[in-house]
């Protein structure tokens, strides 16, 4: 298994890295690595959104034992399932290689950034679909990048921070 994913971060890095020195001289290889993989990983989840809005669930309201749940949310939740998991391996094993916790450690703090996320996403979509009357998809792109930043911070400086070096 791990070599799989020696093989497998190795080859996205590859990918990215290629692409580095084009954009050098703005950001610092970890930071463009989390764009593009942050960035992969959002057009993903945005994608997951769309095609199970419109057409998965056919914009319909979702009806379970005691609660209503709208398209736009249920949609947002589907899209996670895939994209939370891909995220996390992304960030562990190709953006914050060098960062010092355990996997589960990471994983529990990811989760956490997640769950702060999905609190926003879920605000955000609530006042901008249901309040605002805008349309749910340009929604979802416009508050994704709002949480981008969020989280990006979040995770540069607390979740997946290398230990500093002592001398």
């Amino acid at each position: 298994m791990k070599k799989i994913h020696d093989h497998t971060r190795r080859t996205i890095l590859l990918w990215i890295d290629v692409f580095y020195p084009l954009f050098k001289k703005w950001f610092s290889l970890q930071t463009f690595r989390y764009a593009a993989c942050g960035g992969a990983n959002t057009l993903l989840d945005i994608l997951l959104f769309s095609v199970s809005y419109n057409f998965i669930l056919k914009k319909h309201q979702v009806y379970l034992c005691f609660v209503t749940i709208s398209p736009h949310v249920t949609a947002m939740f589907m899209a996670l399932s895939v994209s939370l998991p891909t995220g996390f391996y992304l960030n562990r094993y190709v953006v914050f290689q060098y960062a010092d916790l355990n996997r589960r450690s990471q994983l529990a703090r990811y989760i956490l950034v997640v769950s702060i996320c999905i609190s926003l996403n879920y605000v955000f979509l609530k006042l901008f679909v249901d309040i605002l009357g805008w349309y749910p998809t340009p929604s979802k792109i416009f508050i994704t990048a709002i949480i981008i930043v969020i989280s990006y911070t979040i995770q540069t400086f607390y979740f997946f921070r290398p230990k500093p070096n002592i001398n």
